[in-house]
């Protein structure tokens, strides 16, 4: 008889994500849990995979889906606030050996592996959830009702790098900066 009993334990820790908050706040005015930004992410990077016909789709949603398991015990640490590269990565490896550990073999590596991969950014697949990432994020600053402080400016140098050299990605973002530079001149107004 086959067990499921893996997979129960881990979409339970998992749970946790819902209740994790970013530094980012929704078109109703509530802190976005890392669930909902992964979420949106995920969607983003199926609808994007018909520009991507030579990537492993299965590999871009699942990496999408497990990219921030790393949060679940420590939280989210904004990149606005320039946190030690080092440290971070090290805490959220961490995090994910814990979180994986409810699984076994070989969902255990194959989690794991496409985490390392995500954060190394080397491959393509890695570099689509990155830039779709950071598009993700932006795209939500200028959809929130953010506090009158609220920084968007980063939001203009903030992984852009990750959108260069391919086409529909490079108008994604000169469509997002356009909403961020409306979003500056909006609360300039203020």
């Amino acid at each position: 008889m086959k067990d499921s009993s893996q997979y129960l334990r881990f979409i339970k820790e998992m749970e946790q994500l819902k209740n994790v908050t970013r530094t980012a706040w929704t078109s109703d005015g509530h802190r976005e849990s890392t669930a909902e930004h992964t979420w949106r992410l995920s969607l983003l990077a199926g609808l994007m995979l018909n520009e991507f016909p030579c990537l492993d789709g299965k590999k871009v949603l699942l990496m999408a889906l497990v990219h921030d398991i790393g949060e679940l015990y420590d939280g989210d640490i904004s990149a606005a606030e320039l946190p030690d590269s080092v440290l971070k990565y090290k805490e959220e490896s961490e995090a994910v050996q814990r979180a994986v550990s409810l699984l076994g073999q070989p969902l255990r590596t194959q989690i794991t592996e496409l985490w390392e991969e995500y954060e190394k950014g080397e491959t393509e697949e890695a570099r689509l959830v990155k830039a779709l990432d950071k598009a993700e994020t932006i795209i939500q600053h200028n959809q929130g009702q953010n506090p009158a402080d609220f920084d968007y400016e980063f939001n203009l140098d903030y992984g852009k790098t990750l959108f260069k050299g391919s086409e529909i990605l490079e108008d994604l973002r000169t469509r997002i900066d356009a909403e961020t530079q409306q979003s500056i001149e909006k609360k300039d107004k203020r």
